[in-house]
């Protein structure tokens, strides 16, 4: 079967720094962080004291009250961004609903639901949980939710592998799209994980900052890095084939081209210390996309800015690249919006793609003295007005999970 050109159509964020495209792009080039003290819950016998959440997100203008009460945050974050993306456009109207896909993810789904349904079981018995209790809580339920919304009746998958999911998510959609199963394919990630249970969790396995300074609390690749910062939100990317997108005058952002996929095989939380099956997820997605090293000029990297992650994944690039892996510009946005776990990967290739878009490359903010083991260039604290042709995002989840997506500027 020929591989068909697929383009990016379309974006929706909802994110600390920003809830559209344009103000998510404002903050990126203006190196703004949304890393704040957590103050809608209790941590005061938490050593995390900090994280990165924008509460002036309004749900109620996308859903009714009836909506908003049988809905978690993570679909309220995933429906809305749906719905600035589409922006009214009638897709329907140019295809076949069967051949337009949904392929969301979640890393831990509406775990906030859940915590609040088990608190009410506790103390005022079974019968007290919500009916809407599974619905509300189940990770795959973003993606219904938008199928509903839109009236895409293509493949509709849920995938779930940690910080990799909306990575895997959007590779997946891409290789549907190229392949010729789908023509076009609503695809990204959306996570509200910020809960007493989940930041104790995290916490107590000593994966979060401990910095009380939110400009010193998500700073990857320095010295002083202590973990990562908890982020919410969602990023939505519509993908089209190239000849169909044209067809019907969409605004075509940026161009996917390559996506590489492999495993640690090796611990449940911690990358294996050789990078090596990091490196092959970039190396297979440059091989997928005909692309060589050479030729890459961003790196939108994972960049948890947790100590062994970071020394790791600089290992994976010197590996893929070489002697190159010095000349590349790579920033972490997560300096800016924290760990968006099963988001994370399509915000970060949302700012991948508006990067190519608009001429720029977004920095490293807090960045101030580089850990001797990462020693690469991470464009700190101020970004680069630049004309990139070509981009790389990965990400890498617990279980060893590792995604690598590639970009091209759309000439």
């Amino acid at each position: 079967m020929k591989k068909r050109r697929v383009v990016v159509t379309a974006l929706g964020v909802k994110s600390s720094i920003g809830n559209s495209v344009q103000s998510f792009s404002n903050s990126l080039k203006n190196g703004v962080h949304g890393i704040k003290p957590i103050s809608f819950m209790d941590v005061s016998k938490l050593d995390v004291k900090v994280a990165s959440y924008d509460y002036d997100f309004d749900a109620s203008e996308y859903f009714t009250k009836k909506e908003l009460r049988r809905t978690d945050r993570f679909c309220q974050f995933a429906v809305s961004a749906a719905k600035d993306a589409l922006n009214g456009q009638d897709i329907l109207n140019f295809y076949s609903p069967y051949r337009v896909g949904v392929i969301f993810s979640s890393g831990i789904g509406g775990v906030n639901t859940m915590e609040t349904e088990h608190k009410n079981m506790l103390l005022k018995g079974e019968k007290a949980v919500s009916v809407f209790f599974i619905p509300m809580m189940i990770s795959n339920m973003a993606a219904g939710l938008i199928s509903i919304l839109t009236g895409f009746k293509g493949d509709n998958i849920s995938i779930s592998t940690a910080c990799a999911s909306s990575s895997h998510a959007l590779g997946e959609a891409f290789v549907k799209v190229r392949d010729g199963y789908l023509d076009a394919c609503l695809t990204g990630g959306a996570e509200s994980g910020i809960s007493n249970l989940t930041v104790a969790g995290f916490s107590n396995m000593r994966a979060l900052s401990t910095s009380q300074d939110p400009n010193r609390a998500s700073i990857p690749f320095d010295r002083e890095r202590s973990g990562f910062v908890m982020g919410e939100g969602a990023a939505v990317i519509f993908l089209e084939e190239l000849e169909m997108a044209k067809k019907r005058q969409a605004n075509i952002l940026a161009e996917v081209i390559g996506y590489g996929a492999t495993c640690d095989a090796y611990h449940i939380t911690k990358p294996h210390p050789d990078a090596q099956a990091q490196a092959n997820s970039i190396l297979k997605a440059l091989a997928d996309a005909n692309v060589d090293i050479g030729e890459v000029d961003y790196v939108n990297a994972h960049g948890t800015s947790t100590k062994i992650n970071d020394v790791t994944e600089t290992k994976a690039l010197k590996l893929a690249f070489k002697d190159k892996a010095k000349n590349l510009l790579i920033s972490s946005t997560k300096s800016m919006t924290g760990h968006m776990l099963g988001a994370a990967g399509a915000v970060e290739a949302a700012a991948t793609v508006l990067a190519l878009n608009e001429g720029f490359v977004p920095p490293t903010v807090g960045l101030k003295e580089q850990d001797e083991e990462c020693d690469l260039f991470y464009v700190p604290n101020l970004a680069i007005e630049k004309d990139i042709k070509c981009a790389i995002s990965s990400s890498f989840g617990f279980g060893g999970h590792n995604a690598t997506l590639c970009f091209k500027k759309y000439i």
